[in-house]
């Protein structure tokens, strides 16, 4: 893959030059095939809807599955837009709730865990928490791979908060596919696109979604890291190198031994899976849902 500028495509060259991009990545990659059920982790903004539509369009078997934070009227509004894409496109939807599931919104569960002076991000909690829906209820679709919207700006972020936060482990487990046992793999068809091709190919295809992010990025490390001024082929070339590297940071970090969690029997790394330790801190609390809009607005 070589960085190429689409800055002065017109808007049908575009469109087919980032179609191409995205089935270079799925062929060279080897990520995904036609015989395979595919589940893609849809949350109603641009990157998961415009991958949709393309796998959609490229004939392969897939569905939606998207996990429901309760973020006030921002996740009223981009579940209202994904279903009627869903809709629109004939693809079957998949629902999941955080209230459901745990009892409380996301919002809640951060007022829950700042009452009891835990310090953890809303990004990390709702990523330790939509990684464990997606499998369990991934592994329920009886799905193959689940496909993430992740872009290359994203890959290039987490290889910088990977690098800076002296996490090397977790940048060995990067790439546009990765396969752990007891885990179902996950794919970024998207992976060399850049933030603002996936978004001019949004807006090209006039897709009513939410641009921007999410009222409660505003604390997030990987925000901080977005709203760096790097250009597009530096962001590039930092994904490319890791993705020569990963071989030797694999070598050199041994993978983890997965196992089931003691409470919920679901895959982990660890005697107690990241959720069931996340809600074990938030037990004996007495704050109510009915607050939740007070911690993240919109």
């Amino acid at each position: 893959m070589e960085y190429i500028s689409t800055a002065s495509m017109n808007d049908n060259a575009f469109i087919d030059f980032f179609e191409g991009k995205v089935r270079q990545t799925i062929d060279e990659f080897r990520l995904i095939d036609k015989k395979q059920k595919i589940i893609v982790a849809a949350s109603g903004g641009k990157d998961s809807t415009v991958l949709l539509h393309i796998m959609k369009k490229f004939g392969y078997n897939v569905e939606a599955l998207t996990v429901n934070a309760h973020i006030g009227c921002y996740s009223d509004k981009s579940l209202e837009n994904l279903k009627k894409f869903c809709s629109k496109e004939r693809i079957v939807l998949h629902e999941v709730s955080l209230k459901n599931e745990f009892g409380n919104s996301l919002c809640s569960i951060m007022s829950i865990l700042e009452n009891k002076n835990i310090k953890k991000t809303s990004c990390s909690i709702c990523g330790t928490l939509r990684r464990y829906l997606l499998n369990k209820h991934g592994r329920r679709l009886n799905a193959d791979v689940i496909l993430t919207g992740h872009n290359l700006d994203d890959e290039a972020n987490g290889v910088l908060v990977s690098l800076f936060s002296g996490n090397l482990n977790h940048a060995a487990r990067v790439g546009p596919l990765v396969s752990t046992n007891g885990f179902i793999s996950k794919a970024k068809p998207l992976y060399f696109c850049f933030e603002d091709e996936v978004e001019r190919y949004s807006k090209v295809r006039n897709f009513d979604v939410h641009y921007g992010w999410c009222p409660c990025s505003v604390k997030g490390a990987r925000r901080f890291y977005a709203e760096l001024e790097i250009s597009d082929s530096k962001r590039f070339n930092i994904v490319e190198n890791m993705l020569k590297n990963i071989p030797k940071l694999k070598s050199y970090f041994r993978a983890d031994s997965i196992a089931l969690c003691s409470v919920c029997s679901e895959p982990s790394s660890n005697s107690v899976c990241q959720t069931c330790s996340l809600l074990s801190q938030m037990q004996d609390s007495e704050i109510k849902e009915e607050k939740e809009s007070a911690t993240c607005r919109t």
